[in-house]
């Protein structure tokens, strides 16, 4: 690993450790509870609320902490969905070849001709919105990306010459790609997982934004934004901490990721 790339890990580590510092407080322990609304108390930054309170009198520390877990939730979700079925697709398609290429990967390329917004607003707008159909609509989305970069690896792999060894030696379909294919596939996966979470809270953060993510009065870091739109210039602060906080997460994994990309 390069010089270049050491830094990108150590920050990315840095960034994401603080990430998941605040996904275990959002799940275990909030100053205060972010759905409760004062309107007596002060919108400022102070030793009691240390990123102030929104327009409600609600603590913005404490909901972007819940809002970072619902993005993560979701994001993980996604990711779940997007690795697990892109997996399954690219394996097939890459090791069988023939109809079952011809099939799955046109209708792979029929899933990726949509952009990842447009087919997530279009099931939304068939079974409303929410967070397990914003799941749903994402996963989808997400798969046939990770099929063709599965799919890829699988082709160069599966010629080598040890798997047309093993194959000599009697080994079945199955035993190869479990036990000979799938754990060559881990570096790819591991910076394929890390730019497809990237790209999750980006599209949970937009869909949120545009109402169509976690249902209110849950707090999401995307939801935070657009309620704070109006507050802008009256209290700047609701909208600055949840945008940080996506670009730390953001900026994170992407930084893991290009560092695992390049060894």
């Amino acid at each position: 690993m390069t010089g270049n790339n050491k830094v990108k890990l150590i920050i990315g580590l840095v960034l994401t450790g603080i990430v998941f510092l605040m996904l275990l407080f959002g799940i275990f322990y909030t100053p205060y509870d972010p759905m409760a609304m004062d309107a007596s108390v002060s919108k400022s930054i102070s030793l009691k609320h240390i990123m102030g309170c929104d327009q409600f009198g609600r603590d913005v520390f404490s909901r972007v902490l819940v809002g970072v877990k619902e993005t993560m939730i979701v994001a993980g979700a996604v990711v779940l969905i997007g690795v697990f079925f892109g997996t399954v697709v690219g394996t097939l398609t890459g090791y069988f070849g023939g109809w079952i290429d011809e099939i799955l990967m046109r209708l792979n390329d029929a899933v990726l001709a949509f952009p990842s917004v447009l087919l997530a607003l279009l099931v939304i707008g068939l079974y409303g919105g929410g967070r397990n159909t914003l799941i749903l609509a994402l996963g989808i989305a997400f798969i046939p990306s990770f099929a063709r970069i599965i799919r890829s690896e699988v082709l160069k792999i599966k010629n080598l010459d040890y798997i047309q060894s093993v194959r000599l030696f009697g080994a079945g379909h199955l035993r190869i790609i479990v036990v000979h294919i799938l754990p060559n596939l881990k570096t790819v996966m591991l910076s394929s997982i890390l730019i497809g979470f990237n790209n999750a809270v980006l599209a949970e953060a937009g869909m949120s934004y545009l109402g169509m993510g976690v249902a209110p009065p849950n707090p999401s870091l995307g939801r935070m934004l657009s309620e704070a739109q109006a507050y802008i210039f009256t209290n700047p602060m609701t909208a600055v901490f949840p945008g940080i906080t996506i670009v730390i997460m953001i900026l994170g994994f992407s930084l893991l990721s290009a560092a695992t990309e390049k060894g």
